[in-house]
């Protein structure tokens, strides 16, 4: 009975973002603004592979999933927080707030593991070429971004029920503009030793063990690389991996910041900095990572573009 209270009544505050109400307006369209381009960048991707033949091998199917990953793991997030700053509300329901962790988790982890499945293709790709296409079928792709989603959703399903065995007193102010393990666990006045030991598992493994992987990945790649005689066979390999490289960097690097190398309890402006730049930023920037630096992605932009789509 306590428990369905608790479920239909109970609602967290999120406190996130700036209390000035002077800030409010700009944060707002700065928060749809990105959002917007986030969702209609990583969509035109998705077009563009399943318009273009050319773009129909294994390193864009993987690319075309992580455009998927980040217009859902930003729309978990984002909404909310729009609609937030526009009603003057910080409210969250308790149970809005556990869906939204649940989808949080998973879309966020499913970008980890994507990144490693890219790191697995390119160096199939460039340590055995000959063998490419016999070891990344379709079938074997079909298998490794479905398994990648089966993954991401069990540990998301165990961090969310642990959450939900916890109990919340009065102090339910979240700070942070999105419900994330680590607040929760704060505010709770439950025991949550198992959780903390659960999330250093296997939110240290949804992390670190992706990212072994592409690191063992890239020293195979480099070595393989290194072995070509010619430079320009050298820098064209090389070229194939600038832009999952850049990706990459850009998103291992706002997640250790924001999880791994947390500020002091007086930092929460960086500390919200970080989340945004790993929640909002890192999707946003995808998109252009990935059109800019390739010559295959940008011909399929500009037919879209000019109206030359054809799902044949």
């Amino acid at each position: 009975m306590a428990r369905r209270n608790q479920t239909s009544t109970f609602e967290f505050l999120l406190w996130g973002l700036s209390e000035q109400p002077e800030q409010q307006r700009i944060l707002f369209l700065l928060f749809l603004w990105m959002y917007l381009v986030t969702v209609a960048g990583n969509l035109l991707i998705v077009l563009a592979i399943v318009t273009d033949v050319r773009l129909h091998t294994p390193m864009y199917f993987f690319l075309a999933s992580l455009s998927c990953a980040d217009i859902l793991f930003t729309s978990t997030t984002v909404p909310k927080a729009l609609v937030n700053i526009h009603s003057q509300s910080r409210t969250i329901s308790y149970a809005g707030c556990l869906v939204q962790l649940y989808f949080f988790l998973t879309f966020g982890d499913m970008d980890s593991f994507l990144l490693a499945t890219m790191a697995y293709d390119r160096f199939v790709a460039i340590c055995h070429p000959l063998h490419y296409t016999m070891i990344m079928s379709l079938r074997r792709c079909s298998l490794l971004v479905t398994a990648c989603w089966t993954l991401t959703n069990l540990v998301a399903m165990t961090h969310t029920f642990l959450i939900f065995r916890l109990s919340f007193c009065s102090k339910k102010v979240i700070p942070d503009f999105y419900c994330d393990l680590g607040p929760l666990m704060k505010i709770s006045c439950s025991d949550t030793r198992i959780n903390e030991l659960v999330v250093l598992f296997l939110g240290g493994t949804a992390i670190l063990v992706p990212l072994l992987l592409i690191i063992v990945s890239y020293i195979r790649i480099m070595l393989a690389v290194l072995r070509v005689p010619s430079a320009q066979g050298r820098r064209k390999a090389f070229s194939t991996c600038g832009s999952h490289l850049a990706v990459v960097a850009l998103f291992f690097g706002t997640v250790i910041r924001a999880y791994l190398c947390p500020s002091s309890s007086n930092s929460v402006v960086e500390d919200t900095a970080a989340t945004v730049m790993y929640t909002v930023v890192t999707p946003l920037l995808n998109p252009f990572i990935y059109s800019l630096r390739n010559k295959d992605m940008k011909g399929a932009l500009v037919r879209i573009l000019r109206g030359k789509v054809s799902f044949s």
